[in-house]
């Protein structure tokens, strides 16, 4: 197999290519590794480590050689600098951690280590996952594939990237508001968002405590599947958070048609709710169609299309813009300069460096999202505001489970448009936010959610479908996209010159 080839195949694929002794787990990386410095432009990745990347290789080749099979093992992927790693720096890509060395693993990425998966490197991210474009980075705006002069959304911006750019088969990342769906959508990738609490949160380095969630990107379901099932799991001895059920085998379901389904139509029987706030004159024509399409495909295949109500939709952003920077502002105030992180050079006294360090250390919309958190939890606005938020939260949620007495499974546009130029919303952070209406409901339900390619809008752009589940449904969730990516080359396309 000519290395030149590597770059191209998938999780299933290069997998089964290493198992088969065609190329070895060193040779994957290797290849993959010239290929992600040789694409340094995009601004995907944020940290190398050649030396660890080939000694975890050398150790998965040698795993293969006792015999030892795996549908992770010896596979080259690359991890959101949100996660901590003993062998890479992790900055949350922020300044006040720059060169942070973590003295263990975080648990997403020991679990993947586990399962024989080698890691390439950190990839770029907003600023503590704060964001929805990669533009909130200390270390520079990852670029669109698609198109160098466009965000690649955010915070999972790098994840993104370099599944589409083909520098990595698949990544991790983590969805906060639809920091994995909505860069799924920009990057023609697929990405998963499981329910609130299957994957551990230890070593992610936190945001806000009751919304982030781990989760995988690749270029079909099949192989997100594949690392849910690894990466998923109890853990809570170290998370308090983790939920104790048993981790799943989320391939199990893929190809196989639904009850009483047949070959020709696999999800005959499938009710597909469309949430009517999901398709008004805040979307884009040209996202509507094309989710219209996608949907008319999944009529094809057997699936009933049921509308739905959503009703509070409008309301989860100013919900999630009082709990996010709540907790934002509690879980950074960690960040002071006495024990880790940045320290101002020079200052007066304790409180000068507390001040001189976080206000050097954190950029401009992490000052902001902690200002706004600190406000609402103060003395006097607490009821008025959070208490009240996290009432709508609970009724935001129960929305869901009205609408799933109607449906089993929720479908329309990941993002309201497609990915904007770089910087073209740098002053209006509020124009920001609007882009995550339609993937922040599920997060404050914690609900699971995913986004997969469903064509192209105007100048060729990517345009995501985002698909929503019931708590626990996360294996019948990827069958539903599975179903769709094998009667769609959507998932297949990569930009040009990629």
């Amino acid at each position: 197999m000519s290395l030149n080839d590597i770059h191209q195949m998938g999780v299933a694929e290069l997998a089964a290519a290493i198992a088969d002794k065609q190329t070895s787990a060193v040779e994957a990386a290797q290849a993959l590794l010239a290929r992600a410095k040789q694409h340094q432009n995009l601004g995907a990745y944020l940290s190398f480590n050649e030396d660890a990347t080939l000694a975890q290789a050398r150790a998965a080749d040698a795993r293969i050689a006792s015999g030892e099979h795996g549908p992770l093992l010896g596979v080259p992927l690359a991890h959101k600098d949100i996660f901590v790693t003993k062998d890479f720096p992790s900055t949350a890509g922020s300044k006040m951690l720059e060169g942070y060395q973590s003295p263990f693993d975080a648990t997403v990425v020991a679990k993947l280590a586990q399962a024989g998966a080698v890691t390439l490197g950190k990839l770029n991210c907003d600023e503590f996952a704060m964001g929805g474009s990669n533009e909130n980075s200390a270390y520079g705006v990852a670029r669109n594939p698609w198109d160098a002069e466009r965000v690649p959304g955010g915070s999972s911006g790098g994840s993104a990237v370099a599944v589409a750019a083909r520098l990595a088969p698949a990544t991790t990342g983590t969805d906060t508001g639809g920091s994995i769906r909505q860069p799924a959508s920009f990057c023609n990738v697929t990405g998963i968002k499981p329910t609130y609490g299957r994957c551990s949160r230890y070593g992610m380095i936190a945001f806000a405590s009751s919304l982030d969630q781990a989760g995988p990107m690749a270029r079909s379901a099949a192989d997100c599947a594949t690392l849910l099932s690894a990466m998923a799991g109890p853990d809570i001895d170290r998370d308090s958070t983790s939920l104790d059920h048993p981790a799943e085998d989320y391939t199990r379901l893929l190809g196989t048609p639904r009850e009483g389904a047949t070959a020709a139509q696999p999800l005959k029987g499938l009710r597909i709710g469309l949430p009517r706030e999901f398709f008004g004159e805040g979307c884009a024509p040209d996202v509507i169609a094309s989710v219209r399409v996608a949907l008319s495909e999944y009529e094809k295949l057997g699936a009933t299309l049921v509308d739905i109500s959503l009703p509070r939709t409008e309301l989860s952003i100013p919900v999630y813009y009082i709990i996010a920077p709540a907790e934002a502002s509690s879980n950074l105030s960690r960040f002071d300069g006495v024990k880790f992180g940045h320290r101002a050079a020079q200052y007066d006294d304790l409180i000068d460096m507390y001040k001189k360090s976080r206000s050097e250390g954190f950029g401009p919309e992490v000052q902001r999202r902690i200002m706004i958190g600190t406000y609402v939890l103060s003395h006097g606005y607490y009821d008025a505001y959070y208490l009240k938020a996290q009432q709508i939260r609970r009724l935001i949620a129960q929305d869901f489970q009205n609408a799933f007495t109607q449906c089993d499974v929720i479908a329309g546009p990941a993002a309201p448009t497609t990915a904007w130029k770089i910087g073209e919303m740098s002053d209006d952070p509020v124009a920001n936010y609007l882009a995550d209406i339609f993937t922040l409901p599920a997060s404050l339900a914690g609900l699971p959610g995913m986004s997969v390619p469903a064509g192209f809008g105007a100048g060729g752009l990517p345009v995501g479908l985002q698909l929503i589940g019931n708590y626990f449904q996360e294996a019948e969730l990827l069958r539903t996209a599975d179903a769709f990516q094998r009667a769609t080359d959507w998932h297949t396309k990569s930009p040009e010159g990629f």
